[in-house]
């Protein structure tokens, strides 16, 4: 089965085998609990309510790391964790190829990698190159069984049909992107201006409004599809607008929230009344991470890698270094490019400065972590005598305190200010090849280099602490539910809603 992408395509003549009722998962990007329990107390949100007061509410689901976008979109659609989907971040170092990794950030940034290559690597490397090969994503498990799904506006969209993406001639002229790409996605994939449905959302998808990756595009593509009853079996849907306001504001702005609320709103009034929006389709919506707010004094809140480890050389694009760091807001890669440095050395220095949370390397299968408040190191790695309460077994030795750990006389780990520590730190630190330490900062700080955006005054995320990992999730029109409050529960669970 095969679409050619054109300006608009036609699904008129798209049949769907649908063997149970449709699941819709709405992605709001940087949705917190705390923000929609706010905004209804205001009776500001009547969608949140409606869905809540009609469905289940959790307020404190867990999070992928780190928690930057396309390494969560990762997790939910392969129910994995880094050590396995393989992509480590926003931003990281592809040993390989001797460069850094960027899907889009702040312009300096996208500058100084070359805008080219991010462009490449955000729209066809993620998918077509860097998620791996041995995990399936949710798009290509329910494919095998015939199954028809549909991605609007995700990022992580791989599937198993062939597609060909409508490159505007502005972008292939000047380079940015081939005239035509070919990639393999669901069986309709909707991707701001490489690809549309709805004829008329060509107004959305303008440079000025980010290429058609904004919320009006994706509420305009999906409510088509309900209109024209082509709802597939699993659609996903990202709402990405709520982010670049929180950023700026920080995390008690809740005008975002009620902005996602009313595109809530456009979709249940796509159905008659909105009881039978959701007796006639499952919805879930969820955060992907929550932020953290950033102290405006860029002197206290701004933790510089350049100048803490000033004594090395950096990589930058067109020359080599000693280290490469790749910067993910609230955590940070600092990769060891040359053989002879000494890692300790680097740790020790990263070590005094008490606004980082935690430091952790690997050697081998062992995962090492330390913090600047405890002279004392933890060591663990997967299955050993201890379990947590995801059915996880890990070895475990040293100072637990410093990942907050609390461990009974049955050998159960509970986790504390770090959800699901041990399982995502393990992905980080295995997520990809070389020598690489990771940094975690507190609440509050945020880590920067040289070409970085900051969001000092703001909000920001990236971290493995529980201010940035705890999101909500919001279902109506079924009683089932993940097996447990962990993004990664996610896709296994929708497999079961949808088969």
């Amino acid at each position: 089965m095969k679409y050619k992408m054109s300006p608009t395509k036609d699904i008129n003549n798209t049949v769907f085998n649908k063997r149970k009722k449709p699941v819709i998962l709405i992605t709001v990007d940087s949705l917190m609990s705390q923000s929609i329990q706010k905004v209804i107390q205001e009776r500001r949100a009547p969608a949140f309510s409606f869905l809540i007061e009609n469905g289940q509410f959790y307020p404190e689901v867990i999070s992928s790391y780190p928690t930057m976008s396309v390494a969560i979109d990762s997790t939910l659609l392969t129910g994995t964790y880094a050590d396995q989907h393989k992509i480590p971040g926003l931003i990281w170092f592809k040993k390989d190829e001797n460069r850094i990794i960027s899907y889009g950030s702040g312009i300096s940034e996208i500058w100084n990698l070359g805008v080219k290559n991010v462009a490449l690597d955000g729209i066809v490397n993620l998918n077509k190159e860097h998620l791996s090969k041995n995990v399936q994503t949710i798009h290509e498990e329910l494919s095998k069984d015939n199954i028809q799904s549909a991605s609007i506006n995700g990022l992580l969209y791989r599937g198993s049909f062939h597609h060909q993406l409508n490159v505007p001639k502005l972008i292939s002229a000047i380079g940015l992107l081939p005239n035509e790409i070919d990639i393999n996605g669901p069986s309709l994939l909707s991707l701001g201006t490489l690809s549309q449905y709805d004829s008329k959302n060509g107004r959305h998808k303008f440079a000025w409004k980010s290429m058609g990756f904004n919320n009006q595009f994706t509420v305009n593509e999906l409510k088509f599809l309900i209109k024209h009853n082509k709802l597939p079996s699993f659609t996903l849907a990202y709402l990405p607008d709520a982010d670049k306001f929180l950023h700026i504001n920080g995390p008690e702005d809740i005008d975002p929230i009620e902005k996602a609320d009313q595109y809530l709103r456009a979709l249940l009034n796509s159905y008659p009344t909105w009881e039978e929006a959701i007796e006639q389709a499952i919805w879930i919506v969820h955060g992907d991470s929550a932020q953290s707010k950033i102290i405006k004094d860029k002197n206290i809140s701004l933790i510089d890698l350049n100048d803490v480890l000033k004594d090395y050389t950096f990589w930058e694009r067109k020359k080599n270094g000693e280290i490469a760091i790749a910067i993910n807001e609230r955590m940070a890669y600092i990769n060891l490019i040359k053989e002879n440095i000494e890692i300790s050395k680097i740790i020790e220095t990263l070590k005094k400065d008490d606004r980082i949370g935690i430091i952790a390397w690997k050697e081998e299968e062992t995962n090492y972590v330390i913090s600047p408040q405890s002279d004392k190191y933890f060591t663990f790695s997967p299955n050993g005598p201890y379990k947590d309460l995801y059915n996880q077994s890990w070895k475990l030795d040293g100072d637990h305190s410093i990942l907050n750990l609390e461990i009974d006389n049955q050998r159960l780990i509970e986790y504390g200010n770090y959800p699901d520590a041990l399982a995502r730190l393990n992905g980080a630190l295995h997520s990809h090849e070389g020598q690489f330490i990771i940094v975690d900062a507190k609440p509050h700080f945020e880590f920067i280099e040289k070409h970085s955006h900051n969001h000092a005054g703001g909000g920001a995320h990236g971290s493995l602490h529980k201010i940035d990992s705890l999101v909500p999730l919001i279902i109506a029109g079924t009683r089932e539910k993940p097996e447990y409050n962990r993004l990664v529960d996610i896709k296994k669970w929708i497999i079961k809603l949808t088969k």
